[in-house]
């Protein structure tokens, strides 16, 4: 469901900064609100204080504008995840789908206008584990499992801005900064005791008050200054993203995506996918493996979002022309099969239980 489309008629500038400028950055300190309030005054000129902020933003994700306040996590970086898919039979399309939904360790499951035609992710607390989930799907649904484990990150993030008339996601920018990331399928995230509880206690998001960091450190029983040291060692380590105004794209608009897989000369590769994941339309970028005993011969992966679907057309037409003259195949997004946060208690502390939920 999206939002009218004036839905941005009675923003102001303080709730377009709060939209648009605090999906990252969101400070890391006892009274982060005071700070932000601070900030935006002094760029708007709007004087503002810490509690209107606080109200704001929970007005923002009732009306859901944000899904959540709090940290992106990094599933890869955590635990063990993979991209999967399946060829699932029309008249037995939903069977299927309800088998895969069942893992708790599925968190997204797209049917996409291809011949592989629903796409899920199973984020687990090891390989072992997860490979285990994906062959216990292979026999109960007879479908076989294309396994598709991200290699390299290139440039993965949604963060973008919304508050404005852009036809595809960030359309009024002309920049992103990108770096080649290796990513292990072997991770564990190496994680002290302080940092597993606080992702657990995180992965839903902060509690909306003046003081989230002291809130959390209470529900785990421990020092504020421990929690606060162990988001910033989280966030330098990659295992969070960034913390900040989780925006819903599709309620504010973003309703169209398309998953372009690219046959890129391997030792064109890097070079390749780091200069697409500059661009400021590409959402995500990142190598997967070739799978040719599948006849799967794609390894790079592009994403682009948009609120009209031309417009997301006509930048791949752009990416294809000026970018990845390869082949490639567009699979768009047709349904939401299953849409939630991958559950930290399997990446925290390596359950080997697969059992469906």
């Amino acid at each position: 469901m999206s939002l009218d489309a004036d839905w941005r008629a009675d923003l102001d500038a303080v709730d377009a900064a709060l939209i648009d400028e605090y999906q990252s950055g969101f400070p890391v300190e006892r009274r982060p609100f005071e700070r932000v309030a601070r900030d935006i005054a002094a760029e708007t000129g709007v004087e503002v204080d810490a509690g209107e902020l606080l109200d704001r933003v929970r007005d923002l994700r009732e009306r859901g504008v944000f899904r959540r306040f709090g940290a992106v996590l990094n599933p890869p970086v955590i635990g063990s995840s993979t991209l999967a898919a399946v060829r699932a039979p029309d008249d037995r399309f939903d069977e299927v789908a309800e088998v895969i939904n069942g893992y708790r360790q599925v968190n997204h499951n797209y049917r996409r206008d291809h011949e592989w035609n629903q796409w899920f992710v199973v984020t687990a607390g090891s390989r072992e584990t997860r490979d285990d989930i994906l062959e216990e799907i292979e026999e109960r649904t007879g479908c076989e499992v294309l396994a598709l484990p991200m290699l390299t990150d290139y440039y993965i993030d949604l963060e973008f801005p919304v508050v404005n008339r852009d036809r595809f996601a960030r359309e009024s920018l002309d920049h992103t900064d990108v770096s080649a990331t290796r990513i292990s399928e072997d991770a564990r995230g190496d994680l002290n005791a302080t940092e597993a509880e606080l992702l657990l206690a995180i992965q839903d998001g902060f509690p909306l008050s003046a003081t989230p960091y002291a809130d959390v450190a209470a529900e785990i029983d421990a020092p504020v200054d421990d929690v606060l040291a162990a988001v910033e060692r989280l966030l330098a380590d990659g295992c969070i993203k960034r913390i900040g105004c989780v925006v819903n794209h599709v309620v504010t608009g973003f309703t169209n995506n398309c998953m372009v897989v690219w046959d890129v000369p391997d030792e064109e590769l890097d070079e390749r996918g780091e200069a697409v994941g500059s661009l400021p339309y590409v959402t995500l970028c990142y190598h997967r493996p070739r799978r040719p005993d599948q006849e799967w011969e794609y390894n790079l992966f592009t994403m682009i979002h948009g609120r009209e679907a031309e417009a997301v057309d006509a930048k791949i037409d752009e990416l294809a022309a000026d970018h990845l003259p390869f082949d490639h195949e567009r699979l768009y997004s047709t349904e939401t099969l299953k849409q939630t946060g991958a559950r930290y208690e399997d990446l925290v502390a390596d359950s080997s239980d697969s059992e469906s939920a």
